[in-house]
């Protein structure tokens, strides 16, 4: 079974967010934060609908 990916992990964490955990979202550029590499690559991996 494959891990969840890139775009499932960001609508988890604002699903969280919008419940109210305090949590908050990386802003761009920020250590941990997700780049442009990050979602062109998991693009290439993306589920057609």
């Amino acid at each position: 079974m494959a891990k969840k990916g890139l775009y499932a992990n960001i609508h988890a964490k604002r699903k969280r967010i919008k419940s109210g955990s305090g949590e908050s979202m990386r802003k761009p550029g920020s250590k941990g934060a997700p780049t442009n590499k990050s979602f062109k690559r998991s693009a290439k991996t993306a589920k057609k609908k």
